[in-house]
């Protein structure tokens, strides 16, 4: 069991930075944090409307897993004998 928890605790870190990066990644909608990194910039880049839903995808997948490791990580520790 406690590689199963190791395995689900790497996977939590991993996906909560790939998250992160994701979503610092989608086109602002005016302001934020999105603009202090090149918004503009940026725009130029990402104009692409197929880009643009492949990075959604990608940012939904990733934190569906990432919900699912933090489920997982509650059962095993609710579920754990002392």
């Amino acid at each position: 069991m406690q590689i199963l928890e190791f395995i689900l605790q790497v996977l939590l870190g991993l996906t909560s930075l790939l998250l992160t990066l994701f979503i610092l990644m989608h086109k602002g909608r005016g302001g934020g944090l999105s603009d202090m990194f090149g918004g503009g910039m940026a725009q130029a880049v990402s104009s692409s409307g197929s880009a643009e839903r492949v990075l959604n995808y990608l940012t939904i997948s990733i934190a569906l897993v990432w919900f699912l490791s933090i489920v997982g990580l509650g059962l095993i520790t609710k579920f754990q004998v002392l």
